[in-house]
């Protein structure tokens, strides 16, 4: 798997003349000045052409796109800015140009992107269900083939120290909602904080769909995991970067491998979606055809993980369960969930989901149990996979006002456990 990546490179170059040949074929079939653009057989080869230009593109990180949000009945601008940066990730603010401020001051909810292969513009539903009622940051992980070896590794310890510097950088009175794969980082993070009696502890953390504990209820990628183990995922799944990118000869986990296995898991209904894109542009349907260019432009745009970072999650969460089994460590010492006494909890998963099955992150809760109960809830919604755990009529619905309200009633509360002796 070494050269994987060099292999890959080559195949986009080689067909690069196809496929700006297919560009300016659909381009000149689909001309208005062209009367055969307005034949049946035309759209049909200016679909195809397209298609192919589309299955053969690397695509590119979207952008967030949310210029705008109404906020107690106002429409306010929405702007971005970068409040915290390392070389493996940033943290953007979404500024609202209020005219006027809120009534109340609103809470602060930085959400954590799953570092999983897409970009965190995943997360773009996410947060315009957040922002009319909250001061919202995000975290944007960067893609592990630009960042130089100068700038050191990344692996799941990193991933913890980044989040406690952004967690004490952008308190106090910090809520965090971590999105599936960061559940088990940012709980940890958590751990140490409470353990250290660290300034800067979150006043909340909701997590949602996470896979805090994948024995409960395990799903095909839990269990193709702990069949395979982390070495086969290290010999199959591990290639060096090639030295056209600034993160050149770095070893990766790459995200066209990535691609790939999400494609396959539910590969008919892709297929179908596409058979049926072809329709749409052969019968001149732009409305139906543009939503599938709208998912698609950000479902296949994928990012690298580091090799270290992706190895360790494999191992820490799906083979080892260290979490749950209490054998997880940072840094060599313990991350013991039993030391959160103050941060409050809310776990949410969805009826229907296939990758964190129900109870996975629940078990967050049980594994809490210094925690008072006051400050720990559960939400169960009914009727969603994965991916409408934080996006979807339903998220935005039930799932995001939930969560508002949560977070306002845990701000209103001060925990009243005392703060635990630091350990020195």
């Amino acid at each position: 798997m070494d050269l994987a990546y060099f292999w890959y490179e080559g195949a986009r170059l080689m067909l690069s003349p196809a496929r700006v040949a297919a560009d300016v074929t659909r381009h000149s079939l689909r001309h208005p000045g062209n009367p055969a653009a307005y034949t049946p057989y035309a759209r049909s080869i200016a679909a195809g052409c397209e298609m192919f230009e589309r299955v053969t593109r690397r695509y590119g990180k979207p952008a967030f796109g949310l210029d705008e949000t109404v906020v107690e009945g106002e429409r306010v601008p929405v702007t971005e800015r970068i409040v915290w940066e390392r070389p493996f990730c940033r943290v953007i603010a979404f500024d609202r140009g209020f005219l006027r401020r809120p009534a109340e001051p609103q809470p602060k909810l930085l959400i954590v992107a799953p570092m999983s292969g897409h970009y965190a513009t995943l997360l773009r539903g996410t947060v315009e269900a957040m922002l009319p009622s909250h001061e919202v940051y995000i975290t944007d992980w960067t893609d592990a083939r630009m960042v130089p070896l100068t700038a050191g590794g990344f692996d799941l310890d990193t991933y913890i120290d980044y989040l406690m510097e952004m967690f004490r950088d952008l308190g106090p009175d910090l809520h965090v909602m971590a999105v599936c794969q960061p559940a088990v980082p940012v709980i940890a993070a958590v751990a140490v904080m409470e353990a250290q009696n660290s300034p800067g502890l979150p006043v909340s953390i909701t997590l949602m769909g996470g896979p805090i504990d994948t024995r409960r209820s395990p799903t095909a990628v839990n269990c193709l995991a702990q069949e395979r183990g982390a070495g086969w995922f290290e010999r199959n799944c591990i290639t060096f970067v090639p030295p056209i990118y600034p993160g050149a000869w770095r070893r990766v986990y790459p995200g066209f491998f990535q691609l790939s296995g999400f494609m396959a898991m539910n590969l008919d209904r892709h297929v179908t979606a596409h058979a049926d894109m072809f329709d749409h542009l052969v019968k001149g349907d732009g409305d139906s055809a543009e939503k599938h260019r709208e998912f698609y432009d950000e479902y296949l745009a994928v990012m690298d993980l580091t090799a270290e970072f992706y190895l360790q999650t494999v191992r820490t969460v799906f083979v080892d369960h260290a979490l749950p089994q209490g054998t997880m460590m940072h840094r060599g010492a313990p991350v013991d969930l039993s030391a959160i006494r103050r941060c409050a909890i809310l776990a949410v998963e969805g009826e229907n989901d296939d990758i964190s099955g129900v109870g996975q992150t629940r078990a967050a809760l049980d594994l809490t149990p210094n925690l008072p109960e006051a400050r720990k809830a559960y939400h169960l919604q009914t009727g969603v996979g994965h991916y409408g755990v934080f996006n979807g009529k339903r998220y935005r619905a039930v799932i995001a006002p939930r969560i508002a309200a949560f977070i306002r009633e845990m701000a209103g509360k001060t925990a009243t456990v005392p703060h635990l002796r630091r350990v020195v």
